[in-house]
């Protein structure tokens, strides 16, 4: 692919990806952008051990617009959005509303306990914007197209894993109203984050837990066992598994893992992207033919940490849903938002027979 790379007016950066070596871009932006003050700070929970952002500016971000004021499409004579050209491949820019700057200080005006640390939430927060076409779903893109989407996100991975004091990159795409998705244009964001994150935190000690008690790599057991025993697996091929955790939370719930342990996207070969890019394409067409609306969903990527316990991560997708009919949404109340303990109304099991028995 071709990136070309231009900066915004307010300092921000923007950059193209073409499938096309002879593709020329304007590297011109003409709008007048005022400057939002953007003022996030990180917090750490002493009582949990994690760190929560503050990020008040993102009141103000865009919300719901009409298609002819979507700030993702192509820019027109009468609409000049974040893409100033009038047609794009894919295109990946940082957020005008980030809840992670690179410029950003503490308000020394704010009082808080001892025990409560603080500082400046660095960071970055960029917008993928998969294509121009406003009305196309991810699972309707061309696999050529989704191929490219994967090399955008490896090749974004591997820049920002080595941007000072980044400890984790995190792409994922958010899609539906239900999820909270503000804008409908197709897209996803990737976090560049400052601190690793609860889950994975988490995920790295069980993994730890494991290899010091058997001597073998947790997400490879896991991996193996579920293609042995078959009952969960959705879809899968020469070199990845699409399949539902025996564990799962959610009322939809998959896991795309590579049968080779890697640690990030940017490790993967040309050949497991290609296989990665058809095998979520069958999996997000079989989702999207469920009910009579395309699912929502939230599709996480899962990466190894930046600086440290990379021979523990094993990468993968998590792509959940909190529809758990064609009518009924699953809400998180007391057990799951009080005290972090899941009730799934499915079984696991039901879930991979639903969604395998769903023709695209």
């Amino acid at each position: 692919m071709k990136k070309t790379i231009m900066t915004m007016p307010d300092g921000r950066e923007l950059i193209y990806y073409d499938g096309h070596e002879s593709i020329v871009r304007s590297t011109v932006d003409v709008r007048s952008l005022p400057d939002l003050h953007i003022t996030p700070e990180m917090r750490h929970d002493p009582i949990l051990d994690e760190w929560v952002v503050m990020a008040s500016h993102r009141q103000r971000r865009t919300f719901m617009p009409p298609t002819n004021r979507c700030p993702l499409c192509p820019s027109t004579g009468d609409n000049a959005t974040e893409i100033a050209e009038p047609e794009y491949d894919i295109v990946v820019f940082e957020n005008r509303f980030p809840s992670l700057s690179r410029d950003t200080a503490l308000d020394a005006s704010i009082r808080i306990p001892s025990a409560v640390s603080r500082r400046p939430a660095h960071g970055r927060c960029e917008m993928v914007v998969f294509t121009a076409d406003h009305d196309r779903l991810f699972s309707q893109l061309s696999q050529n197209r989704v191929r490219r989407v994967v090399d955008v996100w490896a090749d974004r991975t591997a820049t920002l894993s080595g941007l000072p004091g980044i400890e984790q990159v995190f792409p994922f795409e958010n899609r539906g109203i239900e999820i909270g998705v503000t804008l409908t244009h197709p897209h996803g964001q990737i976090y560049a984050l400052p601190f690793v994150t609860p889950r994975t935190e988490r995920m790295l000690a069980g993994a730890r837990r494991h290899r010091d008690q058997h001597g073998r790599d947790l997400f490879a057991e896991l991996l193996a066992e579920e293609r042995r025993i078959g009952e969960r697996i959705i879809a899968t091929n020469e070199t990845w598994t699409a399949f539902v955790p025996a564990t799962a939370r959610w009322p939809i719930e998959i896991h795309l893992y590579p049968h080779r342990r890697v640690e990030d996207l940017a490790g993967l070969t040309g050949g497991e992207r290609d296989d990665f890019s058809s095998l979520y394409l069958e999996v997000l067409r079989r989702l999207d033919a469920l009910y009579e609306d395309p699912l929502p969903y939230i599709a996480a990527w899962h990466q190894a940490p930046v600086r440290r316990d990379r021979d523990l991560a094993y990468l993968h997708l998590e792509l959940f849903s909190v529809r758990r009919t064609a009518d009924k949404l699953k809400y998180l109340a007391g057990t799951e938002s009080g005290m972090a303990v899941w009730i799934n109304d499915s079984t696991p099991e039901q879930i991979a027979r639903m969604v395998r028995e769903t023709v695209p």
